[in-house]
């Protein structure tokens, strides 16, 4: 399959047909070039505060509700794409309120031919989402059972967690997608190692796509830099830098890599090395650390 990785500008918008006219044409853009799963990186639906004007955008609090305001309409919106190209889109991540008297979580979408397949919200929270923002954690991952295999979502700082993605794993997930938006060359580098270890970890095909550019007009997004990245495990039949596709740093636009499941298959049984097999032979090993020479104090 041709799988498409969105380093993605956030934009401002007077009216929500500016939001729809951008988001529609990037999805065109990726279907017209035979993309069949598109992903959008974490808080690129931040770009809908903009509809409340300079005022509620440059406040973190009244950004967040802006954005959750208009979540149903945008989810309608990929859905809507999803089905007209017979497609799947992971959408932007955005926060969501679970209820009304609940903090937000950071959710992203997986849409398919038929509609809304599920929802993967972020487990681990960074230190502006727990300290400044009051984003909240999920509570479980999601396997999202498609036509194209199994997919799972690690947003972000999820990506930096090995066991998470290990449990998609071991759920049967060949496909992970890491949505992420980071403010230095450092946090991108942060998730992009992680990322590439989970492919290297689990034998698997990792997504990343990333935002890019500034909005000054948005504080919590006011800075964005990556460039969108398609990773396998650096073994036989795959590229020996593990990097299937990559685009320039902070430059917008699709990256596009086609992959192959069976490849990812018969890596996992006879790879020239065995991550995915050999993992659970690493726990007698990590239960029982001893000291030599000074026992620290």
């Amino acid at each position: 399959m041709k799988i498409a990785a969105a380093a993605y500008p956030l934009d401002w918008f007077d009216t929500w047909q500016g939001y729809e006219d951008k988001l529609t044409r990037w999805v065109a853009e990726a279907a017209g070039q035979g993309a069949e799963l598109l992903v959008f990186p974490e808080y690129g639906a931040m770009e809908l505060a903009s509809l409340g004007g300079a005022e509620v955008a440059a406040d973190l609090e009244a950004a967040i509700r802006m954005v959750a305001q208009h979540g149903p309409a945008a989810d309608a919106l990929h859905d809507r794409l999803a089905r007209m190209y017979d497609i799947h889109i992971l959408s932007a991540s955005k926060p969501y309120y679970p209820s009304a008297a609940s903090r937000p979580v950071n959710r992203a979408s997986l849409f398919g031919p038929d509609g809304l397949i599920g929802h993967q919200d972020k487990v681990m929270m960074t230190r502006f989402e727990r300290e400044d923002w009051d984003v909240v954690a999920g509570a479980s991952l999601t396997v999202f059972d498609t036509a194209l295999g199994r997919i799972g979502v690690t947003i972000c700082y999820d990506s930096e967690f090995p066991l998470l993605a290990r449990a998609l794993a071991e759920a049967g997930v060949e496909i992970l997608l890491s949505p992420s938006c980071t403010d230095t060359l450092a946090g991108f580098t942060r998730v992009r190692v992680g990322s590439m270890a989970r492919a290297l970890e689990n034998q698997c095909v990792v997504v990343h796509a990333p935002t890019v550019g500034p909005a000054a007009w948005c504080p919590p997004v006011d800075e964005n830099i990556g460039r969108a990245s398609i990773y396998g495990p650096p073994d036989r039949g795959w590229p020996e830098t593990g990097i299937l596709a990559e685009g320039a740093l902070n430059t917008p636009g699709w990256v596009y890599a086609d992959i192959s499941l069976d490849l990812v298959r018969r890596s996992r049984a006879d790879g020239g090395v065995m991550p995915f097999a050999h993992w659970p032979e690493q726990a007698a090993a990590a239960a029982h650390v001893t000291f030599a020479g000074r026992e620290p104090q």
